[in-house]
Order: C-alpha cells, then structure tokens, then sequence
C-alpha cells in the first residue's frame, strides 16, 4: 500500500541532495541502494545512468532524470497545507524528483506487500536537463522494453504530454577588432555592437502556436576600457512543424551575411544541433494503452496536452521505445516558485504501482 508519510519523506529526502547536472553521484549512490534493498538487481552504464531490473520477458519501463536545474543548491523543503515548497531561494528540485520519488515509493510498497516484480527496468538518468544527454548516452544494448512510461511532465499524472517538438541549439561566435576605448576606440570593431544588431535582426519569443525562439545567453568582452573583441550567443529554436524548422535556419542565415556584410572585418560563426525530435502520440500506441488502461482503473481523468519541451521520452522513442510522458504533481518547473502537489504525488505513486499490478 503506498505510504503518504514515506512518500512524502523519500521526496523530501531527495531534494535535500544537491544534484545539479553533471553532479549525480551522491543523490545515485542513495537511489541505486533503495532500489537493491527491494530486491532488483542494479547497474550503472558507461554514462553513469542508474538501471534497475528484474528480469523477464516483455519488461516495463519506468523512467525519471536524477539532475536538476540551478539554482538547486542546499534546497530547503517545506509543507504548506498540500504543497512542498521552497524557500524561494532556490527551485524546489520536484522536476524531476517528484517523478524519481514515486517510482521509489511504488517498489517500495510492492516489496513491503510481498509481491514478486514483474518483468521491470527502472532507468534513472543523468544529465536530463542539459539536453537530455544521458539518455542520449544511454546504453541501450541493456535494455530490453519496448514501452516506457516516463515520469517528467508537469502538472498530475493524469496529464499525459501528446506531443513534443524538435529543439535545434545555436552557438553563435563573433568576433570584432579590440582597441583602447578611450585612447583609440576608433581602431576597435565592438564584437557587443555587432552583436546587438544581429540579435535586433532575429525573431524573438513564441511565432506561433507551435514554434518558439529564444536568446539564452550572451557572453563577451573581457574589461571595462577595451573596445570588446568577442562574444558569444546561446539559443534555442523549437517547432512540431518541420517546416517551420527549415523557415527559421533559412532566415537565421539570411541575418547572418546581412551582419557580415555590414561589418566585413568581422568574424561571425554560427553551430546548429538538434538535441530531440518532434513527435505526436497515436491512439493506438502501447504505452499510451498502457497508462490510459492503469489511470481508469484508478478513476483518475485523462487529459492529453501538447508539450514545448523535451524528455528523455523523445530520445527512448528514437531507440524504438514506445513511450509516453505523464505528468509528476510538479508546477512551476524552473523557478523559485516551483511546487509539488502532494495530492498528486500520492496519485503518481499510485498509478506506478499499478502498472506493476497490471503486469
């Protein structure tokens, strides 16, 4: 039977743990071990990703990300009335431990009842959250499901995410002409100034219902006094519409050597890369049957919403794996402002351990 007050706790104590991306050792140590006292066998892959088993045929897949976004240090959970909150400091760190705690919570129950696992690989991944690049690394000649229920969407676990888009990064490097900036600002070319131009040139925010566009990060200049050389500028282009996807690339280069044009003693590069495919659920995918059959056993109303985000369920869907995302009682992902409905965590808990029951 699950536990509310463990539940609760198992979550509490998760969050306490620092593990920003790249820092997963500890919070994996904790998690590897939870997961050997219930009885299944564990294994960390080349990448660090954390794998749990009982073997068998047609094995389940239950997945969540162990890394969280900053700032997610020295988090400090509290109650208040049904919520966990932060101390708005920092991120409360449920995205996406709310997800990790109800499947810890589920085995949990399932073992302390007595029963014997089904056919099961539990993958807690690394790196989620810096592009998904723990799944991308994760190696799969370990697994062997084919249906993957992945815990990281926002909002309850009735919320299942009915498509994703294709996200495209850029790294876009200029590089000007450094001088003094007060005794010969003349013979400088401000790699800041060429920056702002580009940047006035590109699309900004949402261009429709399906695309969206954004400027992360702009780095550069080395001193007060100097006429700045270099900059850098991170960002991010997204659509479930592939042309869409084409039109931006088109237009970024179209920007591009209109810049280079008016600043020929420049230097402007610019790198693409996709970090995750688009994808749309069908009605009749197995993974979707799979958790519509557990919610309803439940009683629990389903509603399917589209994402603007990725998760390591793009990257199981590109290795072959029929996989859905639900949500995880998390809201306000990425802020300080961010909090678990307990409610809802309760019902993530509930319908992991079915899906068990139902195997």
């Amino acid at each position: 039977m699950i536990n509310r007050e463990r539940l609760i706790n198992t979550f509490c104590e998760l969050v306490k743990i620092d593990s920003p991306s790249g820092e997963e050792e500890v919070i994996r140590s904790l998690l590897e071990k939870k997961l050997t006292d219930v009885g299944l066998d564990t294994l960390i892959d080349d990448y660090g990703n954390l794998i749990a088993k009982k073997d068998g045929p047609n094995p389940i897949l239950l997945s969540a990300h162990m890394d969280t976004v900053e700032p997610g240090r020295n988090i400090k959970p509290s109650i208040k009335k049904d919520r966990i909150i932060s101390d708005g400091t920092t991120i409360l760190g449920g995205d996406c431990k709310a997800g990790v705690s109800a499947i810890i919570e589920a085995v949990e129950s399932f073992h302390e009842d007595g029963l014997d696992f089904p056919p099961l690989e539990i993958v807690l991944t690394r790196e989620e959250e810096i592009g998904l690049v723990g799944a991308r690394n994760l190696d799969f000649s370990l697994i062997h499901s084919k249906l993957a229920i992945v815990f990281d969407g926002e909002g309850p676990v009735s919320q299942i995410t009915s498509s994703s888009p294709s996200y495209v990064g850029f790294d876009m490097a200029i590089k000007g002409i450094s001088a003094h900036a007060g005794a010969e600002p003349e013979k400088g070319l401000s790699a800041i100034k060429i920056a702002g131009d580009l940047i006035s040139e590109l699309p900004q925010g949402r261009l429709d219902k399906n695309t969206t566009f954004n400027i992360g990060t702009i780095e550069g200049g080395s001193v007060r006094n100097t006429v700045a050389e270099n900059v850098n500028i991170k960002g991010e282009f997204r659509s479930t519409n592939i042309e869409n996807l084409d039109e931006i690339r088109n237009q970024i280069d179209i920007i591009l050597n209109k810049i280079r044009n008016k600043y020929p003693e420049s230097e402007i590069t610019n790198h693409l890369h996709v970090e995750f495919e688009t994808y749309n659920i069908s009605d009749n995918e197995p993974a979707l049957l799979t958790i519509k059959a557990a919610l309803n056993s439940l009683g629990l109303p389903i509603e399917m919403k589209a994402s603007g985000g990725g998760t390591d369920g793009n990257v199981f869907r590109l290795n072959g794996i029929s996989a859905v995302v639900v949500g995880m009682a998390d809201h306000g992902m990425h802020t300080v402002r961010e909090y678990v409905t307990i409610p809802d965590l309760i019902d993530a808990a509930h319908v992991c351990e079915t899906l068990l029951r139902s195997k």
